[in-house]
C-alpha cells in the first residue's frame, strides 16, 4: 500500500472513529467470509458497520480522532464495529451473532467516553433496548393516572345517581 492511500485510510478512520456514537472491539479469528458477511448485513441494518483494519494504522486513526485509550486493544486480528444510530442495538447483535457461531470474540467497547469490558458488552446487550424503557415509563405514569380518571368519573356517575 501506498503512503498516500496509508495516508487516506487513516483520516478514514479517524473521521469514522470521531463521528461514532459508539465503538466495539472484536477479534475475528476463525471466521469465515460467509460469517464475516451475514455479520456485516445485520450490522448495516442497525445503522452500524464492521470493519477490518490494519492495527498501526487505527493506532494512528484513534489518536488523531483523540481516542487514544483504545490504542491498547489494537493487538492481533482486531475487527471494528462502528455505531452511528444507536450505540446499544450492535452490542445485542454482536452478543447474539457470538452466542449462534461462537465468533466474533467481543474484546471491548467505547460509548459515552467510557471503556468497556467484554463482560460489561455482554451485560449491556442484556438490558431492553432505548424504545423498550421509554415505553414502561409511559406506561408506569399513565397507569396512576387511568386509575385517577376512572375514580373520579366514578364520583361524579354516583352523584349523578343520587
Amino acid at each position: 500500500m501506498l503512503k498516500s492511500e496509508k495516508e487516506a485510510v487513516v483520516e478514514s478512520l479517524a473521521d469514522m472513529f470521531s463521528k461514532a456514537e459508539g465503538i466495539y472491539l472484536t477479534n475475528y479469528k476463525g471466521m469465515d467470509v460467509a460469517s464475516v458477511t451475514e455479520l456485516r448485513g445485520r450490522l448495516r441494518a442497525a445503522s452500524a458497520s464492521y470493519r477490518v483494519v490494519k492495527n498501526t494504522l487505527a493506532r494512528l486513526a484513534l489518536e488523531r480522532s483523540g481516542k487514544e485509550m483504545l490504542k491498547d486493544f489494537f493487538e492481533g486480528p482486531i475487527g471494528v464495529v462502528v455505531a452511528s444510530g444507536d450505540a446499544i442495538v450492535p452490542a445485542k447483535i454482536l452478543a447474539d451473532f457470538a452466542k449462534e457461531t461462537q465468533r466474533p470474540e467481543i474484546r471491548g467497547a467505547y460509548l459515552d467516553a467510557r471503556l468497556f469490558t467484554p463482560e460489561e458488552v455482554v451485560a449491556l446487550a442484556a438490558l431492553p433496548s432505548k424504545d423498550e424503557l421509554l415505553t414502561r415509563v409511559v406506561r408506569g405514569v399513565q397507569s396512576p393516572l387511568s386509575g385517577l380518571v376512572g375514580c373520579l368519573s366514578g364520583m361524579l356517575r354516583n352523584a349523578a345517581g343520587v
